[in-house]
């Protein structure tokens, strides 16, 4: 149980299958956020019919809301939410960062403010193992620190050292069967302090690794540096999870350096926005352009959305701000991401990825890079912001 076999390579791009409780994960997998059990606006029945195989939950908000010992009380979150594919659940880490005015970080844990009623709680390591326990994911996650790109040598040097300090708790506190713990290597934008994060945990008897602290603001040339730099340090025999990564040109650049595992709110988030996946890039549904287009946003996509709406009609929902909209652009935006990585799964079986991977990349316009970093430390502001208001 929880462990990965590889099929086949493509230089370090790999295609396999992870054993869970839950069935035989294919990787590469790109897990949808359903941080409170859901994946906004979708039924579990959606989430599985688009092909998607396991949904990340975030501990954190499921302690707050409903709680955890509801959760447990109600047969465990699979049956809490009716999802009988694979659960992946963070910690809380990253939310401890994101929502930094409310918290304090000492060795011993985290004290926080909920966002939700100013209630004050507290977060060990052995604390998020239990509650991780408790929900019956078949994967969990360390706590760690993660904090800011921007921070000093000295500071990130801490909370790495705290971060190895809190895996080992975590691991020691661990004792459910079948279910897989994954170390988190942090050490920031410094590569000598993330090869000493990897080579301390990858020491340690832990089911996966995961990369975590990228993708929060800093350039993507240095978030596919450190991929690289940590894949070829991460055992080739276990899973590896790149945190918080999951545009479509950075699953199908961190595939070719060796990620197994992704999970990401953007496509999602961005689909609720009115930003539609093509094969030629986003675009805004709600520019003028499309407002008498008769065909559908994606002529080659499959997808419900695709096959019943024209592109108008989005339109039309989403300048109404009609509830449907939000469902129709989420489906067809999950529905792009999963036939990508089967496109890519696919590619490296046939031996073909190399090839595939030029052609999307030479096809697939990318966000300008300076509109993606602010519009990210937007995202960021405005999460902090609404939390606190």
């Amino acid at each position: 149980m929880n462990e990965i076999r590889i099929l086949k390579t493509s230089g370090k791009a790999r295609a396999g299958e992870l054993n869970t409780q839950h069935g035989i994960i294919k990787t590469p997998v790109l897990c949808p956020v359903g941080t409170q059990g859901s994946v906004k606006t979708l039924t579990p029945q959606d989430v599985n019919d688009l092909g998607m195989q396991m949904i990340l939950a975030n501990t954190y908000h499921l302690y707050l809301r409903p709680g955890i010992q509801v959760i447990e009380k109600l047969g465990g979150l699979h049956k809490f939410m009716n999802w009988h594919g694979a659960i992946l659940t963070d910690s809380g880490g990253y939310q401890l960062y994101s929502l930094s005015k409310l918290r304090q970080i000492n060795d011993e844990g985290v004290i926080f403010r909920s966002h939700i009623d100013g209630s004050q709680h507290t977060f060990t390591p052995e604390l998020a193992i239990k509650y991780q326990e408790s929900i019956g994911a078949d994967i969990i996650m360390v706590l760690d620190e993660c904090i800011d790109h921007n921070e000093s040598r000295e500071r990130v040097w801490e909370a790495m050292v705290r971060t190895h300090q809190w895996a080992e708790r975590c691991l020691k506190a661990h004792n459910k069967q079948g279910q897989a713990l994954y170390a988190i290597v942090q050490g920031g934008v410094f590569p000598d302090l993330r090869k000493q994060s990897a080579r301390y945990l990858t020491a340690l008897n832990f089911d996966g690794f995961a990369i975590g602290g990228l993708s929060i603001g800093e350039p993507k040339s240095v978030t596919f540096d450190i991929t690289e730099q940590m894949s070829a340090l991460l055992p080739t025999d276990k899973p590896r999870y790149l945190m918080g990564v999951g545009a479509p040109e950075d699953v199908v650049e961190c595939v070719e350096r060796g990620i197994d595992i992704f999970d990401c709110a953007m496509p999602t988030r961005v689909a609720r926005n009115g930003a539609l996946y093509t094969p030629t890039g986003r675009v805004d549904i709600e520019n003028a352009v499309y407002k008498e287009q008769e065909g559908s946003i994606d002529p080659t996509c499959h997808c419900y959305t695709c096959q019943n709406f024209s592109a108008a009609y989005l339109h039309h929902l989403f300048r109404s701000k009609e509830l449907l909209a939000y469902r129709l652009a989420t489906i067809h935006n999950l529905a792009f991401m999963s036939n990508l990585v089967q496109a890519v799964r696919n590619s490296i079986l046939d031996g073909t990825f190399d090839e595939f991977r030029k052609k999307f990349l030479a096809t697939y316009k990318t966000t300008d890079e300076n509109t993606r970093i602010n519009q990210k430390q937007k995202w960021l502001e405005a999460r902090q912001k609404d939390t606190l208001d």
